[in-house]
């Protein structure tokens, strides 16, 4: 039987041809990230919707996380076992139920509650969706899988940020629309899902499956050490875009727009994504260099355009920290896989997932308590004092490992 034919299963008649079925599956995964960027400006509306304190505010962006990392460790293999289908319409449903507590929420307490069931989606739908998109392209062309699963992601961050800025600015009920048109697009990726071909056949083993696995090989330890202080450098980094950015538009600069505050969302991931991809020829050392040098000199540049009340500054400072998560999270990616074998990468990804996705919670959340005490600028002084420190850690076990190689 093919790989992309059902086992056990529906009929051929529902099935989508191979070319729509992969377009199918990416629109899928797509709408979830769409729905994650654009609560990263509608933060900023319900904050003064429900006048709540700048920790609830980060709060409510960083709960994701803990949903995210929570799904990704117990669901992220069990698509493996049971099918990437099951999996992936039921993470649809999930994230469903997530856009319609976001559309009736009354509270800031619905905002963090459907945050955390969005985060849940993500992470049990992401592994899945990333298999199936390599799964489902043509032979000759398996690296538009890879890619397809990038821009869906951070793209879908990016897109998802400026289209629900674009809603605040442009209307009065962007809330109501930008859900309305997510559950849309959230039933439509079902029933994407659910007419595309079956690529694996189910195993036993579903349940041990579910058991989280965290585990660095040997092989791996030393290059996993010294790339996980910029790992977490350059989510913390996303972390200050998507969490604290889109509120200092009005706390620091003192504008009251929007689409300024989608844009805060949108333009770190959209950098990142374009970087990403077209650093696939570059050697992943000297990738992981320039982006710990990019995440450095960005995270100066968005404390100096806070400093100096310079939005521009800020934002190139944002972009640059976009190159940055960029080329040091992919560069740090392919150091730290090809060292593993086939059977212990789960472990591998569930290490980096854990870091990543602590750099992108808890520090924003820290942040957001600071932020009543030593107020806005100064607590993005101390963040991103701490995004250099961890940087410049990092940098300095790259060269220790590059003077050993040398010397080999």
């Amino acid at each position: 039987m093919s790989t992309t034919q059902l086992s056990g299963s529906s009929p051929a008649t529902r099935l989508l041809p191979a070319g729509a079925a992969l377009v199918g599956a990416a629109l899928a995964f797509t709408s979830l990230y769409l729905a994650a960027g654009a609560l990263t400006p509608l933060l900023v509306v319900y904050r003064s919707r429900w006048d709540f304190s700048p920790l609830l505010l980060t709060v409510a962006f960083a709960v994701y996380a803990i949903g995210f990392l929570a799904a990704a460790l117990t669901l992220g293999s069990l698509s493996d076992r049971l099918g990437r289908r099951p999996v992936l319409i039921a993470a649809l449903v999930v994230q469903l139920a997530s856009n319609l507590m976001f559309l009736f929420a009354t509270g800031i307490g619905w905002v963090i509650a459907g945050r955390v069931v969005q985060g849940v989606a993500s992470g049990a739908a992401t592994s899945a969706f990333t298999a199936v998109l390599v799964e489902l392209a043509p032979a000759h062309r398996k690296r538009l899988g890879p890619i397809l699963g990038s821009v869906g992601l951070t793209g879908g961050l990016a897109v998802g940020s400026l289209l629900a800025g674009l809603a605040i600015q442009l209307t009065s009920s962007a809330d109501a629309i930008v859900f309305v048109v997510l559950s849309a697009l959230t039933i439509a990726g079902g029933l994407a899902v659910f007419t595309i071909p079956e690529t694996i056949s189910r195993k036993p083993g579903a349940l041990r499956s579910m058991i989280p696995e965290v585990a660095i090989p040997s092989a791996a330890r030393t290059e996993f050490r010294a790339a996980a202080p910029v790992v977490a450098a350059v989510w913390m980094l996303a972390g200050l875009s998507g969490g604290l950015a889109p509120s200092m538009i009005h706390s620091v600069f003192h504008l009251d727009s929007g689409l300024l505050d989608g844009f805060a969302g949108f333009i770190a991931p959209a950098v990142s994504v374009v970087v990403g991809l077209s650093f696939a020829g570059v050697r992943p050392r000297a990738a992981t260099a320039i982006g710990i040098y990019a995440s450095i000199i960005g995270s100066l540049g968005i404390i100096s355009g806070a400093a100096a009340g310079s939005l521009p500054i800020m934002f190139i400072g944002q972009a640059i920290a976009g190159l940055g998560f960029g080329a040091a999270f992919t560069g740090s990616l392919r150091l730290i896989i090809p060292l593993v074998a086939a059977d212990q990468r789960a472990g591998v990804v569930a290490g980096i997932y854990v870091v990543s996705y602590v750099g992108l919670g808890v520090p924003v959340v820290i942040a957001g308590q600071l932020t009543d005490v030593v107020g806005v600028v100064p607590t993005v002084g101390w963040y991103s004092a701490v995004v250099v420190l961890l940087a410049l850690l990092s940098r300095g076990a790259q060269q220790r490992l590059e003077r050993r190689a040398t010397d080999v």
